[in-house]
């Protein structure tokens, strides 16, 4: 049934392309960039606006997703590769890139599995592909994908929207978000439930279970633990929570750019993912002047130093994680290290990953 469905979607698409569309029908082959992002809209949609952003400042026009089913021979850019390697996306007449964030094969998850296979099998119709960290770049190219298809961009961030905290901006985001003034406060925004839901089932390549270890040997040690969580499907971790007798407070704010109060009101973040593509917090920290405590994943595990500019531990160590967080929240975090992460943050920033997108997008945009 699946693939009498996915058949007659293409033959469905192709009709459109056919027939086109009047915004379409003028277009020079390869002249139109299409951002594709995933849904619901979360944090790649709004990754997609900054990318599309630079892509224009470096000549490419952009035109309106809405405008997919109907264009062939244009160049396509998805912000998930699940969206275009799950399904038969790839068949598309269009040049296509992608996003290949995270996902590593033989970890379990029959997800990654097939879509890395995909890749594998198919690789050659894909003209651009964005790696974020060196370990998921490493893996792409075990696929058998020539080399200079293949770009190490990583998530980048807005330092204007991610300012340093101060004195004030705490006090005031506290009372904003309910924390006592005195509380030692762990921050963690992101999804790491199953689904769009409640997120009771745990997402494990997030690490909740092992958030909630380090949570749990941190309120032995640490008067007036407090955790502020945002980010859909929070669901498993706010039921240990509860479980483990610790305060909390949940604020899901649905625009990533208007986040910067949740940093300036904790005094630590702490990463316990297994397996990431960013994540984001990384850099919004850093920005925002608040101390890191992470796992050694994703692009952390290329750009933190651990106690130069943050703290990194294995994957899996919740024992470290919630050492040096302890340490963190009783002994504060020294002046050099938050000074070096925000260099770190500003040296990735969307303005000056510009070269990199500008070497992106040649040849695959027609200029």
């Amino acid at each position: 049934m699946n693939a009498l469905r996915r058949a007659a979607g293409r033959a469905y698409r192709a009709v459109q392309r056919s027939v086109g569309h009047p915004e379409t029908r003028t277009w020079q082959p390869y002249s139109r960039l299409l951002l594709i992002s995933d849904t619901p809209a979360w944090v790649l949609a709004y990754e997609m606006q900054e990318i599309g952003a630079l892509a224009r400042r470096s000549g490419v026009v952009t035109a309106a997703p809405r405008l997919w089913p109907y264009v062939s021979r244009q160049c396509v850019f998805y912000a998930s590769h699940f969206n275009v390697l799950i399904d038969d996306r790839w068949r598309q007449p269009n040049r296509l890139g992608m996003a290949y964030l995270h996902g590593k094969p033989g970890t379990g998850v029959a997800t990654f599995d097939r879509s890395f296979e995909a890749l594998r099998r198919h690789h050659d119709r894909f003209d651009r592909v964005q790696t974020t960290h060196s370990e998921m770049q490493r893996i792409v190219l075990q696929s058998g994908i020539a080399p200079e298809k293949v770009f190490l961009i990583p998530l980048g961030v807005d330092p204007l929207l991610f300012p340093p905290v101060s004195a004030d901006a705490r006090a005031t985001a506290r009372r904003g978000f309910g924390i006592p003034p005195h509380a030692r406060v762990v921050g963690s925004f992101q999804k790491d439930g199953v689904g769009w839901g409640d997120g009771a089932e745990p997402k494990l390549e997030k690490g909740p279970d092992i958030f909630l270890s380090v949570i749990d040997q941190l309120r032995r040690d640490v008067p007036d633990l407090f955790v502020l969580l945002s980010g859909p499907a929070r669901g498993y971790v706010t039921a240990g929570l509860r479980r483990h007798g610790v305060p909390f407070a949940h604020h899901y704010l649905r625009d990533p750019r208007s986040l910067a109060p949740l940093y300036h009101a904790i005094d630590l973040y702490v990463v316990a993912s297994r397996q990431e593509g960013g994540p984001k917090a990384i850099f919004e920290s850093m920005s925002s002047g608040i101390p890191v405590v992470t796992t050694r994943v994703g692009q952390a595990m290329d750009l933190v130093e651990h106690q130069r500019n943050g703290w990194m531990v294995d994957v899996d160590d919740a024992a470290g994680l919630a050492r040096w967080s302890r340490e963190i929240l009783i002994n504060g975090a020294p002046p050099a290290v938050l000074a070096a992460a925000r260099r770190t943050a500003l040296d990735n920033s969307y303005e000056a990953q510009l070269a990199r997108w500008q070497r992106f997008f040649a040849g695959f945009v027609a200029s």
